[in-house]
């Protein structure tokens, strides 16, 4: 991942709506949610929920699908992934002993 696309999805993910929409989509897999389902959990208009979807997928954290009339988003595990690596990649300077607290609470959500 470049520093450009880390940038873009950080700045995805820092809006609450957006935010919060994506850690539901985590917890959802592999499953996903429909529009429906995150609008509501969202407590805000379809069209305004619709503009801070559209910016996760914008930038690859989110997928959609459609499942006969609804929707489904689901995140972007890979994506997330990539951006997880891409902060953590240079952590401690290269000394993994410190690292191992990120490692194990990692591992222990996965």
């Amino acid at each position: 991942m470049q520093s450009a696309a880390a940038l873009d999805s950080l700045s995805a993910l820092a809006h609450p709506t957006r935010l919060d929409a994506f850690r539901r989509l985590v917890r959802s897999e592999p499953d996903g949610l429909s529009t429906g389902q995150l609008v509501a959990a969202s407590g805000l208009s379809q069209s305004t929920f619709s503009s801070h979807l559209a910016i996760l997928v914008g930038v690859g954290l989110i997928v959609s699908e459609k499942r006969g009339r609804q929707m489904i988003q689901r995140a972007n595990i890979e994506a997330l992934g990539d951006l997880v690596l891409f902060l953590a990649k240079d952590c401690c300077g290269g000394r993994a002993e410190l690292c191992k607290p990120l490692v194990t609470e990692l591992s222990d959500c996965c």
